[in-house]
């Protein structure tokens, strides 16, 4: 009874999430194209029309290609879950192992990810090599395309599989309160991963040089001064062997912290324009977004691991999706797979509330950059940025919401003009 209606919970949310993003996809698709043949008045002399429309163009291309994503995910999700994928995996691999050891368990989660990951590869390469390619982004060779997708999955496994052994181990081991234990654990690995992607994992796909530039280098040295920002050095990547897209962040922990600008961007912008970009990411750092977004992070993640906790010990959650739990042997492989697969499913509903909290802090950065540098050279490098990354300036409110981490450009840059006319009052 409880197996049936968890079935019929799980399938009306999927549908409910899919008709919600094909609504909000058609919606945006409607608002973009609506305004296609005229950029707002605010960037009308900034932005040259056919710079708008190729960002209507490529909005559009890559909504569509989301929803078509969105389908065949949903039904691979079904396809794994009460179609009897994952059931059917399982046995293949209780038959070929000879037992429902941690090899089992292991191998359960390694086959799944091959899977998933075989199933994505084709729309990754169409991504890459027609979509961005079409409109002028990709730069990124085929050889190197499936040489970052081999790196991924030999570091996955070399930093997952134990990982998962830790959890697994703890799961089965250390009793009802397991999933505390595996909370810790798995806080502590995402703290040390802060501090070894930029030195150790980063590396193995880009190449990182010291930033040459000496007067670039002075101003932002005075700007970190300015703002009591230290850092571990200044760096360049070389992210146009991939992509005509252009950035700038800094990454690490503690004393580890380091300033990183993508090529693209240093080529794109003035210096006075690179010291407003770099304002924003202090703003960042100095507001205690990061330490916020990571005790956020920290705090969900000890609820769903204590619901997880609750879930795996109920048969109707395993038979509800298509799974016959074992009765001799650990079922927690398992549990994390089909946890990990339903999550999305019932947590989409909740997105606002994520977009909410990051526009918040992306408004917060825009005035520490206002204050530290001028605004106006913060405006003008967004709209470059706008019109380099195709990003269109007119998106549909409701799917921005939803979607977007950053504020739509219109309001964002209303904002900083706001700032900088009070400033220069």
């Amino acid at each position: 009874m409880y197996s049936l209606s968890f079935s019929v919970l799980f399938v009306a949310f999927l549908l409910l999430t899919l008709v919600v993003r094909f609504w909000l996809g058609s919606r945006h698709i409607r608002h973009v194209l609506a305004h296609r043949q005229a950029v707002p008045a605010e960037f009308a002399a900034r932005i040259p029309l056919e710079a708008h429309r190729k960002a209507a163009d490529y909005t559009v291309a890559k909504t569509k290609f989301g929803l078509l994503v969105l389908l065949v995910n949903a039904a691979v999700l079904i396809g794994f879950t009460l179609l009897g994928g994952l059931q059917l995996l399982s046995s293949l691999l209780l038959q070929w192992l000879d037992g429902p050891g941690m090899t089992y368990q292991l191998c359960l989660i390694g086959a799944f990810a091959l899977i998933s990951g075989l199933i994505d590869l084709p729309f990754d390469y169409y991504r890459q090599f027609v979509m961005e390619a079409h409109f002028g982004f990709n730069k990124m060779s085929r050889r190197l395309f499936f040489t970052d997708t081999i790196k991924n999955a030999l570091i996955g496994a070399a930093i997952g599989l134990p990982l998962l052994w830790v959890i697994l181990t703890l799961m089965d081991k250390s009793g009802a309160l397991w999933w505390i234990y595996a909370w810790l654990v798995w806080s502590g690995f995402q703290l040390l991963m802060l501090v070894l992607y930029p030195t150790v994992i980063a590396p193995l796909f880009n190449k990182f040089s010291p930033l040459e530039d000496d007067n670039l280098r002075a101003r932002i040295e005075a700007l970190m001064q300015r703002v009591g920002f230290a850092s571990k050095g200044l760096f360049v990547m070389d992210g146009s062997k991939r992509s005509a897209h252009g950035n700038a962040y800094f990454s690490g922990f503690g004393s580890g912290k380091r300033i990183v600008f993508f090529d693209t961007l240093l080529a794109r912008l003035a210096p006075h324009e690179i010291e407003a970009v770099l304002a924003h990411e202090l703003g960042h750092f100095k507001l205690k977004h990061i330490v916020k977004r990571v005790s956020v992070m920290f705090a969900i993640s000890l609820l769903f691991l204590a619901l997880l906790g609750y879930l795996k010990g109920q048969v109707w959650f395993y038979t509800g999706l298509g799974v016959n739990p074992l009765l001799f042997g650990s079922n927690d492989a398992m549990a994390l797979i089909l946890f990990m697969l339903i999550l999305p499913v019932f947590t989409f509903l909740l997105s606002p509330l994520s977009s909410l909290t990051s526009r918040k802090h992306e408004f917060e950065a825009d005035a520490f950059a206002a204050q530290h540098t001028n605004a106006e050279d913060l405006v003008s490098a967004l709209v470059k940025l706008y019109e380099d990354n195709a990003s269109t300036l007119t998106p549909d409110p409701l799917h921005s919401a939803f979607y977007d981490s950053h504020p739509p450009a219109t309001i964002r840059i209303g904002k900083l003009n706001a700032a900088h006319q009070g400033a220069t009052q």
